[in-house]
């Protein structure tokens, strides 16, 4: 499916003299959180003529931003009969629409990871560690133009890079926190196509159990591809840290792991590696902040994003 699309369908719904929210618009999705990703998708709007954007307003009344200008949001608002005053719409609550047709895809997502879930194994795979790929996603400011993927192979005992792929897509699935897998692994299973032998470990840029259902990026992916995974993330989005155990629903399900005193990345098995086993290779890993794999793959999906723009240019 294609949740850019899909949104804008929603949005193609608000009758005349309608206004709807960035919450009420995410809630038709099927889960509020992403509210933030339909600002975005509002803001790049690719067919203001016949996508109304301008229509999405905050649920306080306030007009928030608009592509083409507060001035000119208010002149189609005022030109669809709805009056604003003082940077708020004028009887908010008469003019309110939420009665959208949906069938609220992001719930049907969560149910699929939560029955995933169910199919992870978290223990360490029995074959001995000889390579470990590292995939990052590059994107550009544009939604709608094409992301660089890269794949960075390194011998896990030598660190020696063996191997680099890139691949470039567009992707159909905004930023939406709880769904990123759904935005980023088809890149990935696309870069990971072009690699000539399957790692022994994979680490992505993401959550593994680290995740409200138990299952983040690092855990679909290693579903999908399957190879043991290992999710490493530069924030803490959810979960306790307790020394340096990040837990949730007090079950031990990442490790916060700093080097050389940097703040720490945090780390927790996808599919087919233990958590000791995930604080054990990635710490063999990581010379700065990041494992040697993952920062060497995002600096490659940024030159290949840097050298698609300057082709097309």
């Amino acid at each position: 499916m294609n949740l850019f699309e899909y949104t804008y369908d929603l949005v193609r719904q608000i009758p005349p003299r309608k206004v709807s929210t960035y919450g009420a618009v995410a809630e038709a999705l099927g889960d509020r959180v992403a509210a933030r990703a339909v600002g975005r998708m509002m803001n790049q709007n690719p067919d203001p003529g016949t996508m109304p954007c301008y229509k999405i307003v905050h649920a306080d009344g306030r007009l928030g931003g608009f592509g083409g200008g507060i001035t000119e949001k208010i002149r189609r608002l005022h030109r669809d009969g709805i009056r604003v005053e003082k940077g708020k719409l004028v009887d908010f609550e008469k003019a309110f629409f939420h009665d959208f047709q949906t069938t609220y895809p992001l719930r049907a997502l969560r149910q699929e990871q939560l029955a995933l879930e169910k199919k992870l194994r978290l223990a360490d795979d029995p074959q001995e560690i000889e390579t470990v790929a590292g995939v990052d996603v590059a994107y550009p400011d544009s939604e709608f133009e094409e992301a660089c993927g890269a794949c960075v192979v390194l011998d896990y005992h030598t660190k020696r890079v063996v191997e680099t792929q890139v691949t470039y897509a567009t992707t159909d699935f905004p930023f939406i926190s709880t769904y990123f897998s759904y935005r980023e692994l088809p890149i990935v299973e696309r870069v990971m196509n072009k690699v000539s032998r399957k790692p022994s470990i994979l680490l992505l840029d993401g959550n593994g159990i680290l995740h409200p259902a138990r299952c983040g990026f690092a855990c679909q992916a290693g579903l999908q591809l399957d190879v043991p995974t290992i999710g490493v993330a530069k924030t803490l989005l959810y979960g306790t840290v307790k020394g340096s155990v990040v837990t949730i629903d007090n079950e031990p399900r990442g490790i916060a792991l700093s080097v050389n005193h940097t703040h720490p990345v945090f780390v927790s098995p996808g599919h087919r590696v233990s958590l000791p086993g995930c604080r054990t290779i990635v710490k063999n890993l990581c010379v700065f902040k990041n494992p040697e794999p993952l920062r060497l793959a995002h600096r490659l999906a940024k030159e290949g994003l840097l050298k698609r723009r300057k082709l097309t240019a």
